[in-house]
Parts: C-alpha cells; structure tokens; sequence
C-alpha cells in the first residue's frame, strides 16, 4: 500500500512547508476566454440533425436577402387600386340583401 502513495505525484501530497502555506491561504482566480464569438447561446451549438430550420443555416429567419423589390416591367402591368369610394360602393353592393 505504501508503494501507491509513494507513486504520487508530490504535487498531490500535503506539505507542511512554510512557503505552501503562504499560498494555500488565499484563492487565485484567473479571466478564461469565451468561444463565443457573438452573445447568441445557438452559435456554441453544431448543426443538429433534424434540428429543423435552425440546423440549416440558409434557411434561417435572419438569413435572407433582403425585402423583394419588382421589376418595373412588372409594376406597370399591375391595376391601380380603387379609390374609397369605389371601394365602398362595391362594399354595400356585396354586403345588399337579396
């Protein structure tokens, strides 16, 4: 049995010495770097197999292009919308009883 002890390392042993002491008083504590490279928790996670929208990074909420813009060949075959007017008329000729 006094042969595992003596197998140790002598950093693990206790030592009574007076410059041990000075150190075991007080803590240390030191600053680790974070992974993280923004303050979103979902980046630290790997993609995850049937994770849903989350694991495919181009079809993510804030993963988009932009808001759509058309054509002005497309606008200009496009009606104009009805005035107030127009609209409440159509509205009490759907809206009459029959």
């Amino acid at each position: 049995m006094s042969g595992f002890f003596n197998k140790l390392k002598p950093s693990s042993h206790k030592h009574s010495d007076s410059s041990h002491k000075s150190s075991e008083g007080e803590q240390q504590f030191t600053i680790q770097p974070h992974p993280a490279k923004t303050n979103d928790p979902r980046d630290l996670e790997p993609p995850q197999l049937g994770g849903g929208l989350n694991s495919n990074p181009k079809q993510q909420a804030f993963n988009t292009p932009g808001p759509y813009i058309p054509k002005q060949d497309l606008l200009q075959g496009v009606e104009q919308p009805l005035s107030r007017d127009e609209l409440k008329a159509k509205s009490a000729e759907l809206n009459k009883d029959t």
